[in-house]
């Protein structure tokens, strides 16, 4: 019964409700971590019955952005007519009980990623879960994008890492792509703190910090001043603002040590390296 809209949708990686067919790839749901400590699979073969709209279907993050990029009022193709999808992603209901502005329409949720006092990206979309998976879709109207994570375990961050993919758009659209002078400095840099990595924008080099949701928030900016020189022109009040930045080259002329002010980033290698012989336990040596 809803293999035809499926199939007019385009949808070729989604199957309705279960079982699936035999040899389709599948991933298996897990529980959290706690409380046993460890995760347990999830035979994940539900079966909806009544309320399989809600969640009777199997697909990929593929297939449910393209689902819901045809849900825009501004999508070129849909089975839904473009008066049926601006009523479904009109805010009719505000969420009352939510620390972030949140919406509902017509069977989809709706909101400002980035803040609603200006600079911010509008969205709708939906979220999910049935144990052992997690998911959220957002579409961007503005700018006909959609974007889908879906996590097969049950405290996946989907909904930290839809907002923060959208949040380094958003930072990519504010500045552009980067100038001949910035593009070389790029490249991943680890010291006992972690990773960050050098990305440069229109005339700017920005400090992402990987382990964070939004890589860029509050983030350090780098004007570079030579071929291997910069300062750090902007910073929070954490940072090393107004410090001179150096890259270091081996006598082969390969970059392999980054200095912000007077912290010493290496490469990955290096940095295990030292952070073994340094602080890892020694081995007891045994007479034989």
């Amino acid at each position: 019964m809803a293999s035809g809209p499926i199939i007019e949708a385009g949808l070729k990686e989604t199957k309705p409700d279960m079982p699936l067919p035999r040899g389709t790839p599948f991933a298996r749901g897990h529980t959290a971590r706690q409380p046993l400590g460890r995760r347990i699979v999830i035979p994940s073969d539900y079966r909806e019955n009544a309320i399989t709209p809600a969640g009777g279907f199997v697909s990929t993050a593929a297939d449910t952005a393209l689902f819901f990029n045809q849900l825009s009022p501004k999508a070129k193709r849909s089975i839904l007519s473009p008066a049926s999808r601006r009523e479904m992603v009109r805010r009719l209901w505000r969420n009352p009980h939510s620390a972030l502005e949140g919406y509902y329409g017509l069977g989809t949720m709706s909101g400002t990623i980035g803040g609603s006092g200006g600079g911010g990206w509008n969205w709708f979309g939906h979220s999910g879960g049935l144990l052992g998976y997690v998911s959220r879709t957002v579409t961007l109207p503005d700018h006909d994008l959609s974007v889908s994570i879906m996590c097969n375990a049950a405290d996946g961050w989907s909904g930290f890492w839809v907002d923060g993919a959208v949040n380094i758009l958003r930072t990519f659209a504010a500045n552009g792509p980067p100038s001949r002078r910035v593009a070389g400095w790029t490249g991943r840099w680890w010291s006992a703190w972690g990773a960050f990595d050098l990305v440069p924008m229109g005339n700017k080099v920005f400090v992402g910090v990987p382990g964070m949701g939004h890589p860029f928030l509050d983030t350090s900016e780098i004007e570079v001043t030579g071929r291997d020189s910069g300062r750090v022109a902007l910073g929070n009040g954490y940072a090393s603002h107004g410090e001179k930045v150096r890259r270091v080259r081996n006598a082969a002329g390969r970059i392999v040590e980054l200095w912000v002010g007077g912290g010493r980033s290496v490469s990955h290698a290096r940095a295990a390296a030292e952070l073994e012989r340094r602080y890892a336990p020694k081995k007891r040596k045994m007479r034989r």
